[in-house]
């Protein structure tokens, strides 16, 4: 796990009071909170679709997704737009969270495995976890956390594919 960690900015965001990580490489850009449109028969961490600039796009609740519990909106919450490739072409997809914070450097050679055991969350998503001022920085593996089979009803890959999820 260690060794697929690679050095870089990652932008940091809060979850629950706990601070986590992206590779910035993967984040297109960060909303302020927006209604988010449910679509029915979709598991309870995909919220639903957001309107972007006219595109519907899937947005996971990050709290849901690691098994935390859910909360109320705040003015903090913020919307992080990821942009992943699924094997077939990039996918774009929204991360509901409690706050953003900013862009870290990180080093791959300060990043330790995430502990198995000790965690409120399934350490299947960690790539692994840097020390900063403030503490950890838990950094999340996009190729687990945002998986094709947990995409599947709300994929936008086209936006003819995002109009008829929400029809």
């Amino acid at each position: 796990m260690e060794s697929e960690m690679r050095s870089g900015q990652f932008l940091t965001f809060v979850l629950d009071e706990e601070n986590y990580a992206l590779p910035i490489s993967v984040v297109r850009e960060v909303l302020e909170y927006t209604n988010i449109t449910r679509v029915p028969r979709t598991p309870a961490a995909m919220r639903g679709v957001i309107n972007l600039r006219g595109h519907a796009v899937a947005v996971v609740d990050m709290r849901l997704k690691l098994g935390l519990n859910e909360t109320d909106p705040t003015v903090s919450t913020c919307i992080i737009i990821t942009e992943t490739d699924m094997g077939d072409g990039p996918v774009i997809l929204g991360a509901l969270v409690d706050a953003v914070r900013e862009v870290v450097d990180i080093e791959a050679a300060s990043v330790e495995p995430a502990p198995k055991m000790g965690l409120d969350v399934d350490t299947t998503y960690l790539k692994g976890m840097a020390q900063q001022e403030d503490g950890f920085v838990m950094i999340l593996d996009v190729d687990n956390i945002f998986t094709a089979e947990d995409l599947l009803s709300l994929s936008c890959r086209e936006p003819a594919e995002c109009e008829a999820a929400t029809a």
